[in-house]
């Protein structure tokens, strides 16, 4: 068993768990190796499974000494056809084929859709999808409780498969009955991000915020060509965005998803807002023990362009090799940031800062910070927001989050470049010499930079308040 911990990587890594990763040894194998926040993927597995998880998570944390985050992923609605009387047929293109609401097994001819949501919205032209895309018919006749389509791509299809219509905006909610029991569930152990699967609208945003609160920050997946059709309205509402580059890439021509995962990332990264980009980054990984190097390009891609985090699935979660596929994703990110190319790409891509005082300290901190080659930037926040604003600036020297709250510390394991620390209760902050001291002792514990260098520290006054940045003040490590 590994003992030490990996390189602190600027870009998080955010891998999920699952039946090869729910034991104790496995997940403290996987922190130690650079998982910074572990995903619980609520499509699979039952609560028990997850609480089992969540516990030992907590354990890890404690032991390790470092904030450990973790997201709990809804299902959200899952569109499929219904069963056929042989399991399966075979389309043929061309041929004609219905969709319908008769409960009787399919054929070759017909089978159930059982989403009268699709069939009222659906017209002639309308393409729908299944099997992840691997099958498409184009509707040609729409009738009360039918659709007549025309195959355009054939092949097997089998029950129960998955369905997918991207013309059309669907009048369901992203939150289905049973994601609203895992929600609560999932609120109810403590979960530190949400994510909101299948979003179309920003109405589908706003109904999970009056759910979750403060209890969590929320997470949208953007996976539906509705959601880039209303990408500024929903990133405002969002804490946080994933690029789900699965169903986005079956709903999406595959030329261009690299066109969108550039554009969600800018426009998150202009709000301040951290942004996942995931599905298949190792995923040959999940039976070999190295990547293609296609995929460690694509990992690397993701660092240049600026996300604050990667994301492994089914490697981590059902692979043969989850700790190594940690390893590696780790390994290309620490050897990307190494890179003068990369640094020089975060200083072009560096955006302006906004018009009120606490993006001006952020920018101001970075700006001070890479000026006198600081070893840090010690934020003292309260929530977050403090770290959210100067990791959005991409400072070179690391970014060390100070909060009175392990729930605000969590929540910033998600966010590039910054390692959280938890006050000490005990020693609450009331003077500027108190604040410097402070942050002289997360300096050391962090074991960043040596006697003599300088570090910037961004504060809000008076000291304790939420939403107060407004002062910048370098100090000396001692």
């Amino acid at each position: 068993m590994p003992t030490t911990h990996a390189l602190h990587c600027r870009t998080k890594i955010v891998a999920t768990l699952g039946p090869v990763s729910s034991d104790y040894e496995t997940i403290r194998d996987l922190a130690l190796a650079g998982a910074d926040v572990f995903r619980f993927n609520f499509s699979h597995g039952t609560h028990e499974d997850h609480a089992a998880r969540h516990a030992i998570v907590r354990r890890v944390e404690a032991e390790l000494g470092e904030p450990i985050g973790i997201l709990a992923d809804m299902q959200g609605p899952k569109l499929r056809v219904g069963p056929f009387a042989d399991g399966k047929v075979t389309l043929k293109p061309g041929a004609s084929f219905r969709f319908d609401l008769s409960e009787e097994p399919g054929d070759e001819t017909r089978v159930r859709l059982p989403h009268p949501e699709i069939i009222s919205v659906a017209k002639p032209g309308s393409r729908l999808l299944m099997d992840d895309g691997k099958l498409a018919v184009v509707v040609e006749k729409v009738g009360p409780d039918w659709l007549e389509t025309r195959v355009e791509v054939g092949g097997v299809l089998s029950n129960h498969k998955g369905v997918n219509v991207p013309d059309v905006t669907l009048p369901i909610p992203a939150l289905t009955a049973k994601d609203r029991r895992d929600l609560d569930f999932a609120l109810g152990l403590g979960v530190d991000y949400v994510a909101l699967s299948f979003v179309q609208r920003p109405e589908d945003v706003s109904e999970a915020r009056s759910l979750i609160g403060e209890r969590a920050n929320l997470l949208v997946k953007l996976e539906k060509p509705q959601a880039m059709d209303n990408l500024a309205a929903i990133l405002e509402l969002t804490d946080a965005v994933m690029v789900a580059r699965g169903d986005l890439g079956v709903e999406l021509p595959p030329e261009n998803v690299p066109l969108a995962q550039k554009r969600i990332i800018r426009m998150a990264r202009k709000l301040g807002k951290p942004v996942v980009v995931a599905t298949q980054m190792l995923e040959s990984m999940i039976s070999a023990p190295t990547p293609t190097r296609a995929e460690a390009s694509d990992v690397a891609t993701a660092v240049f362009d600026g996300a604050d985090a990667v994301m492994l699935s089914a490697e981590s979660a059902a692979g043969q090799y989850p700790r190594e596929a940690v390893q590696i994703m780790n390994r290309i990110i620490w050897r990307i940031e190494q890179d003068p190319e990369w640094q020089a790409s975060m200083a072009i891509a560096r955006l302006a800062p906004e018009d009120y005082v606490a993006d001006a300290i952020a920018s101001a901190a970075q700006q001070v910070a890479d000026t006198i080659k600081a070893a840090a930037i010690v934020a003292y926040t309260h929530r977050g927001a403090t770290a959210f604003r100067i990791a959005r600036e991409r400072p070179l020297c690391p970014v060390l989050g100070v909060t009175p709250t392990h729930e605000a510390a969590r929540r910033m394991a998600l966010v590039w470049g910054v390692r959280a620390f938890v006050s000490d209760e005990r020693k609450k902050v009331t003077s500027v010499e108190e604040m410097v001291e402070t942050a002289q002792d997360v300096v050391a514990h962090a074991k960043v930079g040596s006697a003599g260098n300088s570090i910037v520290i961004a504060a809000g006054v008076p000291f304790g308040v939420a939403g107060s940045t407004n002062l910048l003040r370098v100090a000396k490590i001692p």
